[in-house]
């Protein structure tokens, strides 16, 4: 017995939560992956629970230990960078823009070892080095370099890998 699939429609307008509602709903949101308190507004305001009300939820979130930008940010640094394989660049750049605090981000970068981030940006780099099709080893280089800036490794880094992947290659 299949039952019916309701349809998404970005036209429908979405339900709104009473105040009720919405502390169990944050509550489980929260509890199911790690969350920002930004991601945890913008989903009240997306469901009709604004200002006091959505502060005093978020408020009674941290008190509760749903939410803890700490955690959460740590949680991201070591996603992004172990399964994402980003490098330092992008990962700050996409914490800033989810508001997360300066202090958190410092302690929340601690979670990249450095050994481990020199062997995924080694590793990047031989992979698409072998996928760039260009026959000119400058431009090719300079396609590897553009790829690893754009993933958020830094250029020195990235200098220095790109020299020990084409002196290990002899190429």
């Amino acid at each position: 017995m299949s039952y019916p699939r309701k349809e998404y429609n970005p036209d429908q307008p979405k339900k709104y939560w009473s105040l009720q509602e919405a502390k169990l709903k944050i509550a489980a949101y929260c509890a199911y992956q790690e969350r920002s308190q930004e991601e945890v507004r913008k989903k009240l305001t997306e469901r009709g629970v604004h200002g006091e009300h959505a502060e005093e939820l978020i408020s009674n979130m941290i008190e509760g230990g749903f939410l803890n930008e700490e955690r959460f940010t740590m949680a991201f640094v070591r996603g992004k960078y172990r399964l994402k394989k980003w490098g330092r660049k992008k990962i700050i750049q996409e914490l800033k823009f989810r508001k997360i605090s300066p202090n958190c981000i410092k302690s929340g970068m601690k979670e990249i070892d450095e050994d481990e981030y020199w062997h995924i940006l080694l590793s990047q780099a031989e992979k698409k080095w072998d996928l760039i099709k260009e026959k000119d080893p400058m431009i090719k280089r300079y396609k590897l370099q553009q790829y690893l800036i754009g993933r958020g490794f830094e250029i020195d880094l990235i200098q220095m890998a790109i020299e020990e992947m084409i002196s290990g290659k002899k190429l």
